[in-house]
């Protein structure tokens, strides 16, 4: 016997009564005692029919009946632990050949056994049970006192098992036809098995984005948010709170992403055309990139995000060509820069050691109460069935200002001298929300109105600030002498939101 399984408290005999099934061993009791022998149909004591008693309860001193094929299985299905594996329950069949019915019979057994050690079972049991089909009754006198209940007799040229006596004046006994061939032992061959590896519940990657609207139908002041772990351990949730307690389920993540940290610096580019610069190295510890058609990304394929790894630092840009050129590591190459909007966050070069992350469904924006933007919240990632206050979670508190509505950067900054000495500062304005398409006059203003910052800094000190609402604004000579300016200035723009506040700033510099 490998191995046996009690889940609960149960009698001596219950336990008992799977082991004497599954290896044929009798249990009889003689002078008080319970005797353990295997059953294997010899030793049979031959009785003569001439001497057997007479019974009024037999119709004759001996009667057989035999059941009918409608009452025996013709298939036998066994449920057991397997060994040699992960111990799952598994299910191993006997069918009778031939078979005209399908009267099948199902039996779980607490033990652990190998396929073919199961298979011999339902083998023995299904031929057990054919033999056993045919029954006999009869009596003896007193002067076989000494047979019992698992004893074995040949009788009219059968060989019977006595399975119920009743004492009296004579013994009235019970017996099933038995051959010993039967309970031969089988030649089992066990296939040597691999064990399924352990998968560890080890703590998740989780990060968060802040990203600008990409496909108009975000929620805008919600952040997306991902999950990379390897092995992947199936189903993770995020649970949020206010504080360190009282969390709810918020997200659940069905897959894992793409991420991946920069092998090589990605410097700036400008917006709006090909970056044809060199290629950006990166490796990816699980899941894969492809390359794309220049078609395919201008209609909005391969959208990846670079960042330092915080939830407010992400510049979107889009790639044509992905080559793997070492296990797990990609070139990407022919991209468009500062997509969405993000040019105006972008550093001069993202460092080796950025993160990667391709934007897929494996994203989703976590719910966030509008209320609750810019406030600290509290949020734990972890297997989702094993709850948030597992080993296996991990903590993250973060804060998001809702990057889906703050103003993108101005476009086309100048700035001219005209008569008089004034400075005469004019740009373009950009929108968050509809402004791809060409056949709208104007792109829609997304604010509620339209209102700009423009400062005049010189070196690292602000000399003047103001706010106007048109796209275009002149510094006269009467200001410039009002803030003592000379020599080099430096000219900043940026659009303002009555919900996000100031947008990125663009500058030009100009001379005096």
């Amino acid at each position: 016997m490998r191995g046996y399984s009690l889940s609960e408290t149960v009698t001596a005999r219950a336990a008992l009564q799977p082991l004497l099934m599954a290896y044929p061993t009798e249990v009889v009791e003689r002078d008080g005692q319970l005797v353990f022998r295997a059953r294997n149909g010899l030793g049979a004591v031959a009785l003569d029919a001439s001497r057997l008693a007479v019974s009024p309860d037999l119709d004759g001193t001996f009667e057989t009946t035999r059941a009918g094929d409608i009452d025996t299985p013709m298939r036998l299905r066994i449920a057991y632990l397997e060994a040699e594996a992960d111990f799952a329950v598994t299910t191993s069949d006997a069918v009778f050949p031939g078979a005209d019915h399908d009267v099948t019979q199902s039996t779980e057994l607490p033990l652990v056994l190998t396929p073919p050690e199961a298979t011999a079972i339902a083998e023995r049991w299904m031929a057990e049970a054919r033999v056993g089909r045919d029954t006999a009754r009869f009596a003896l006198p007193r002067s076989k006192m000494a047979l019992g209940a698992g004893d074995s007799v040949m009788l009219n040229g059968g060989l019977y098992r006595i399975d119920r006596m009743e004492q009296s004046d004579a013994q009235l006994i019970e017996a099933v036809r038995i051959d010993p061939n039967v309970y031969e032992p089988a030649t089992v061959i066990a296939r040597p098995r691999s064990w399924l590896p352990v998968t560890p519940v080890l703590p998740v990657y989780p990060l968060f984005l802040d990203l600008p609207l990409l496909t108009g139908t975000e929620i805008e002041h919600a952040p997306h948010a991902c999950v990379a772990a390897n092995p992947w351990p199936g189903p993770v949730a995020v649970w949020s709170a206010a504080s360190d307690d009282g969390y709810i389920l918020n997200k659940t993540f069905g897959q894992p992403a793409v991420i991946g940290l920069t092998e090589t610096e990605l410097r700036s580019a400008p917006p709006g055309r090909w970056d044809r610069g060199l290629a950006l190295r990166v490796r990816i510890d699980s899941g894969a990139v492809s390359s794309a058609t220049e078609l395919s990304v201008l209609s909005g394929a391969n959208v990846a995000a670079i960042g330092d790894g915080s939830a407010a630092n992400w510049e979107v840009f889009q790639f044509v060509n992905a080559v793997l050129v070492a296990p797990k590591t990609y070139e990407i190459s022919l991209r468009l820069r500062g997509q969405a909007g993000s040019d105006g966050i972008a550093p001069p070069a993202w460092p080796v050691g950025s993160t990667f992350v391709l934007i897929t469904p494996a994203l989703q924006q976590i719910d966030l109460p509008l209320s609750a933007r810019g406030l600290p919240r509290y949020y734990r990632f972890g297997p989702a069935t094993k709850g948030y206050d597992s080993p296996a979670s991990v903590l993250r508190v973060d804060a998001f200002d809702g990057a889906g509505l703050r103003p993108y950067g101005v476009a086309h900054l100048r700035v001219r001298a005209i008569a008089g000495g004034d400075l005469a500062l004019s740009w373009i304005r950009r929108t968050r929300i509809d402004g791809d398409t060409w056949q709208s006059a104007e792109v829609p203003l997304a604010e509620a109105t339209e209102s700009y910052t423009v400062r005049i800094m010189q070196g690292t000190v602000i000399k003047r600030e103001t706010v106007v609402t048109s796209p275009s604004w002149t510094y006269t000579s009467v200001q410039q002498a009002a803030d003592a300016v000379t020599g080099a200035l430096t000219l900043e723009v940026a659009q303002n939101s009555d919900r996000y506040g100031g947008g990125p700033f663009r500058s030009v510099q100009h001379t005096l």
